[in-house]
C-alpha cells in the first residue's frame, strides 16, 4: 500500500467516546454494549447527513463515506477534516474541493438523508438512484480461491476486538487473495463498517484488485454500491445476499461469494 501524498489534514478536538458500556442483566450478570452516537456530516458549512455510528475511526469514516456517497469522487478532492467530540455526538467538518460543493448544493435540494445504523438510504426522496448503473470494476471477474476465503473466515473473528466484547458489532475486513486479513473496521452498522474500511484503504492507495472485502453481515444492495463505487473487484459475506444485490454485483461485475454451510459459494 502506498499512501497518497494529498492526503488530507485530521484535527481531533474534544476527548474520545467511549465505544461500549457494561450494563446489568438479569440478577448478576453483566454485558457489554456497544455504543451508538449521532455523527453529523458536514461540509463546507454544509449540513448533508447524520448517521448513527459506532465512534471509532472516525477519520476513515469521514474518508470512506465522503466517496462512496460520491460527495466527492477522489480523496485529493478532501483537503481537511476536523472531527468535534463531545457527549451529544460528533460532528465529521469536511473542507471539500469548490466544485464538489456545488455539485452537492444540488443534490441537497433533492435529497434529506438521515441515517440509522441499519439503513444507509433512509430519507432518500429519488428512487432512480437505485437504479443507477454502476461501474464495472474489471472486464475479467476476480477469482477468490475457496482456501483464501477459509483461511480468512477462521481469521476473521480474531481481528475483531469491539465484537469480541460486545456480540453484537458488525466487522468488515480488506483480505488478501491468499486470505491474509490486512484491515478491519468494526461499527453497529455494517455499511458504516465498510465505509470505515474503505475510508481506510483510500487512505493508504490500497490496490483494489490485489484482494477482497470481507463482510460479517448479510450481502445488501448498499454493500455492493459502495463496494463498487471505490473500485472493489470481491466481496465475501457470511450471510446470504439480496437479489438486488445479486443483480448489482453481475452489473458492476463483482465477484460475490457468500457462505453456505461450513464453505463460501460463488453467486452467479
Amino acid at each position: 500500500m502506498n499512501p497518497p501524498n494529498n492526503a488530507p489534514d485530521f484535527y481531533f478536538h474534544g476527548d474520545a467516546l467511549a465505544t461500549d458500556h457494561a450494563i446489568n442483566v438479569g440478577d448478576d450478570a453483566k454485558w457489554r454494549v456497544p455504543e451508538e452516537t449521532p455523527v453529523a456530516f458536514v461540509y463546507n458549512g454544509r449540513n448533508y447527513a447524520v448517521m448513527l455510528a459506532t465512534p471509532v475511526d472516525l477519520d476513515d469514516f469521514a474518508v470512506g463515506f465522503s466517496m462512496t456517497e460520491r460527495v466527492v469522487d477522489a480523496l485529493f478532492e478532501i483537503s481537511a477534516v476536523d472531527i468535534h467530540l463531545s457527549e451529544r455526538g460528533a460532528e465529521l467538518h469536511i473542507k471539500i474541493d469548490p466544485a464538489r460543493l456545488e455539485r452537492l448544493d444540488i443534490r441537497q435540494q433533492r435529497r434529506n438523508l438521515v441515517g440509522r445504523a441499519g439503513c444507509g438510504v433512509c430519507g432518500l426522496e429519488n428512487a432512480e438512484t437505485f437504479f443507477e448503473t454502476l461501474p464495472r470494476v474489471r472486464k475479467t471477474k476476480t477469482a477468490v480461491s475457496d482456501a483464501a476465503l477459509r483461511r480468512a473466515l477462521d481469521a476473521f473473528r480474531d481481528h475483531q476486538p469491539l465484537n469480541n466484547k460486545t456480540h453484537t458489532v458488525h466487522g468488515a475486513a480488506w483480505v488478501s487473495l491468499k486470505g491474509e486479513i490486512l484491515c478491519v473496521r468494526e461499527d453497529v452498522g455494517r455499511h458504516n463498517a465498510l465505509d470505515k474500511l474503505l475510508g481506510a484503504l483510500a487512505r493508504k492507495g490500497a490496490d483494489m484488485t490485489a484482494g477482497f472485502v470481507m463482510m460479517s453481515s448479510r450481502c445488501s444492495y448498499e454493500i455492493i454500491e459502495k463496494a463498487a463505487r471505490l473500485g472493489v473487484t470481491a466481496v465475501a459475506a457470511i450471510s446470504a445476499p439480496t437479489a438486488f444485490a445479486v443483480r448489482k454485483a453481475k452489473e458492476a461485475n463483482i465477484a460475490l461469494y457468500c457462505r453456505e454451510g461450513g464453505a463460501f459459494v460463488a453467486v452467479r
